[in-house]
């Protein structure tokens, strides 16, 4: 009856005051969507169909921010069929943004589609202001550094090693707490100072390349029970 009236609840929560479908964009403190299979484009020369050239994300209220790769060579691969890019670390595959920044001063969520290969890598961060990353340290503990100060949440079981979706929040008192396919964890860390972002796949400069797909990610300016809730609901549904 529990898992019942919780997979209730996610439906509820996923409808917005006039019956739609919630979308990211519906909330004032959304930074940037990167959604699944949208706004994507390819290099499509020759051997490079389907290195990604950019990737548009859409914030509330119009415009939105573009990831771009500094050369073919060094872009993820995408697939259209799932809507996943991958990124080689034999090749420093990442996305950045070219010339703007998400700085994030105080509350944060943060949600991310993924399916991890190997850990050591970043799967966001900064590639131009160091001490900025979120990383994959080990087989079961994601890393965060912000203003150059890293908090560390350990999964209460098992490891990355699957088609999974994660959330991170941060509160009002800086605690960031960690979700897991839905789940929250019960490893909690502190951190506060001013979150950058400009970049999926790396941190400055260049340095631990992600070994593993992405398929959406969602960044707001808040945290709230629902919004996590909704944020959960909706990576689950890709």
């Amino acid at each position: 009856m529990l898992a019942l009236k919780q997979a209730l609840s996610l439906n509820t929560l996923k409808k917005t005051s006039g019956g739609a479908p919630w979308e990211p964009t519906d909330e004032t403190s959304c930074e940037v969507w990167w959604e699944n299979k949208e706004g994507i484009s390819l290099y499509g020369t020759p051997g490079d169909t389907d290195r990604v050239y950019g990737w548009v994300g859409l914030k509330y209220g119009g415009g939105g921010h573009l990831l771009m790769p500094h050369n073919a060579a060094e872009s993820p691969t995408y697939d259209a069929a799932t809507g996943a890019l991958t990124f080689d670390p034999s090749e420093d595959a990442h996305l950045s943004l070219p010339s703007t920044q998400i700085s994030l001063t105080g509350e944060f969520t943060i949600g991310m589609r993924l399916h991890v290969a190997a850990a050591g890598g970043i799967i966001i961060g900064d590639n131009t202001t160091a001490g900025e990353f979120v990383k994959l340290f080990s087989n079961s503990i994601l890393r965060v550094k912000i203003d150059n100060t890293l908090g560390d949440l350990e999964l209460d079981s098992g490891t990355w090693f699957s088609d999974s979706y994660l959330v991170i929040t941060r509160d009002s008192s800086n605690v960031l707490n960690l979700w897991w396919n839905g789940v929250e964890q019960g490893d909690t860390t502190t951190i506060s100072g001013t979150a950058d972002i400009d970049t999926l796949g790396v941190r400055k400069t260049d340095l631990n390349p992600y070994d593993g797909s992405i398929s959406e990610v969602q960044i707001f300016s808040s945290t709230s029970a629902t919004l996590t809730a909704n944020v959960n609901a909706r990576l689950a549904s890709l």
